[in-house]
C-alpha cells in the first residue's frame, strides 16, 4: 500500500521537480566518466519521467491530488506546441529533396499503421497483453513516435489514458525507442560501406552539408529580452486564443451526436492542442520564425520538461511490472516501422542517412534526431532538427489518426 505523502504543497512539489530536472541535466552534461557511462545506457528523458514517479511511489509527493499537471497540460503544453512548431521552415525542408521527405513520411506512416498491426498480431498471440484499454496507451506512444513528448501528453488527454497505463507506455516508448536509436547509430558508422555497396549517389548530401552550415551561421544569435518577451507573447497569446475557441467548437461538435464524441471532436482539450499546433504552423510563415535563432524551441523544450516531470509524478512505478508483455508489443511495432523504411529506402536507392534521420525524426524527435544526424556529420545536425520539428506538427494529427485506428482494432 502506498504511504501517506510527505509533501502536499504544490509550490514545494514544483520546487522539488525543478531541482530533479536540474540534477538530471547537470549530470547528463557532465564530463565525469561515471556520468558519461551512466547516460550511455540510461536516457536522461527516462529519468525526467521516472524520478518524479519514484518520489510519488515512495510517498514523498502527492501525485494524486496535485494540480501541477492540470496547469502544465492546459497552459504549458499548448505554449510548448506553438514554440516548437513556429520554427518550421517548410521551404528548407522541401529543399532536402524528395527522398528525404519520402522516408520521413514513410517513418510516420510506419508508426500510424504499425500500431494497429502490432495490436492485431498480439491479439492473436497473447490477447491478455493488449486487452482492455491498452489501445489508449498505445495512442500516446504514437503521439511520441511521430512528434514528441508534447504530442504524447496531448494524446494522453485526448484519449483519457489512465496514469498507471501511461506509466507503462512511457517505459515501452523510451526503452524501445532507445534500442532502435542504437541500431541507427550502428548503421551510421557503416553508412559509407552500405551506400557504396548499393551504388547510392551521395553527392546531394555534400551540398546539403554546405547549405546547413551556412544556415546555422546566419540565424544563430544570443537572445535578448525583447526576443524572450515576444516568444512568451506568441506562445501564451496563442494558448489563450486556443482556449477561447476550443470551448465553443467542442460544444458544437458535442451537439452533433455520438460520432463526434467518438472521434474526440467534443473534447475541448483536443481542440486546444490542434489549434495550438495550427497556430504554430501559421506563425512559421511569418517573421516569427526568426525567433528560432534566439532559441524558441529551447524555451519550448524547457516548458516541456516541466510538463514531463508533472506527468511522471502521477505514475506508480509498481504498475510497470504488471504487464511486461507490452514491451513485446513495442518491439513488434518498431519492427514494422523499420521494415517499411528499409523497403522504401531500397526502392528509392536512398542513402542510409535519409533512412536513419527519417526514422529518428519521428521516433526520437528533436532531442535525439540531431544526435543521429551528427553521427553522419556534425553539420547535418540541423537537418535532424528540421525534420523533427515537422514531426511535432504532424504528431498531434498522426497520433490522433493512429489512435482512431487502434480504437477500431480494439473494439
Amino acid at each position: 500500500m502506498k504511504p501517506e505523502p510527505l509533501i502536499t504543497n504544490d509550490a514545494v512539489t514544483l520546487g522539488l521537480l525543478s531541482a530533479l530536472l536540474g540534477v538530471v541535466f547537470y549530470t547528463a552534461h557532465s564530463a565525469h566518466p561515471f556520468w558519461r557511462r551512466f547516460y550511455a545506457y540510461v536516457p536522461a528523458l527516462l529519468l525526467c519521467y521516472f524520478l518524479p514517479a519514484l518520489f510519488n511511489s515512495l510517498g514523498v509527493i502527492d501525485g494524486e491530488h496535485s494540480q501541477l499537471y492540470v496547469v502544465a497540460s492546459r497552459y504549458l503544453l499548448p505554449a510548448t506546441l506553438v514554440l516548437l512548431t513556429l520554427s518550421i521552415d517548410l521551404p528548407a525542408i522541401l529543399r532536402l529533396g524528395p527522398k528525404a521527405l519520402a522516408l520521413f513520411l514513410t517513418g510516420t506512416l510506419g508508426v500510424i499503421v504499425g500500431g494497429p498491426l502490432a495490436l492485431l498480431i498480439w491479439q492473436s498471440l497473447a490477447p491478455g497483453v493488449v486487452a482492455g484499454e491498452v489501445w489508449r496507451g498505445m495512442a500516446t506512444v504514437a503521439g511520441s513516435w511521430i512528434g514528441g513528448s508534447a504530442n504524447q501528453a496531448a494524446m494522453k488527454e485526448v484519449f483519457a489514458v489512465d496514469n498507471n497505463l501511461f506509466g507503462m507506455m512511457v517505459a515501452v516508448d523510451v526503452i524501445v525507442a532507445n534500442l532502435w536509436m542504437a541500431v541507427l547509430l550502428y548503421l551510421a558508422g557503416r553508412s559509407q560501406t552500405l551506400d557504396a555497396r548499393r551504388g547510392v549517389d551521395t553527392s546531394a548530401l555534400q551540398a546539403l552539408r554546405t547549405r546547413m552550415e551556412r544556415f546555422e551561421a546566419e540565424h544563430a544569435r544570443i537572445p535578448q529580452l525583447p526576443d524572450l518577451i515576444f516568444m512568451l507573447a506568441l506562445a501564451f497569446g496563442a494558448t489563450g486564443l486556443a482556449h477561447a475557441l476550443a470551448t465553443p467548437l467542442a460544444a458544437f461538435f458535442d451537439a452533433q451526436g455520438a460520432w463526434a464524441q467518438r472521434l474526440s471532436l467534443a473534447s475541448p482539450f483536443f481542440w486546444i492542442v490542434v489549434l495550438a499546433t495550427s497556430f504554430g504552423l501559421l506563425l512559421s510563415f511569418t517573421g516569427a520564425r526568426r525567433l528560432e535563432g534566439a532559441g524558441a524551441s529551447k524555451i519550448g523544450s524547457a516548458l516541456l520538461y516541466v510538463l514531463i516531470a508533472s506527468i511522471g509524478m502521477h505514475m506508480d512505478l509498481r504498475a510497470i511490472l504488471t504487464n511486461p508483455g507490452l514491451f513485446g508489443v513495442g518491439l513488434t511495432w518498431i519492427a514494422i516501422h523499420a521494415a517499411l523504411l528499409i523497403a522504401v529506402a531500397r526502392l528509392l536507392k536512398a542513402p542510409v542517412f535519409y533512412l536513419a534521420i527519417g526514422s529518428q525524426a519521428n521516433i526520437g524527435g528533436a532531442a535525439s534526431a540531431p544526435v543521429v544526424a551528427s553521427a553522419f556529420h556534425p553539420s547535418l545536425a540541423p537537418v535532424g532538427v528540421l525534420l523533427a520539428v515537422l514531426g511535432y506538427a504532424l504528431g498531434t494529427y498522426g497520433g490522433w489518426v493512429c489512435g482512431q485506428l487502434l480504437r477500431l482494432v480494439a473494439e
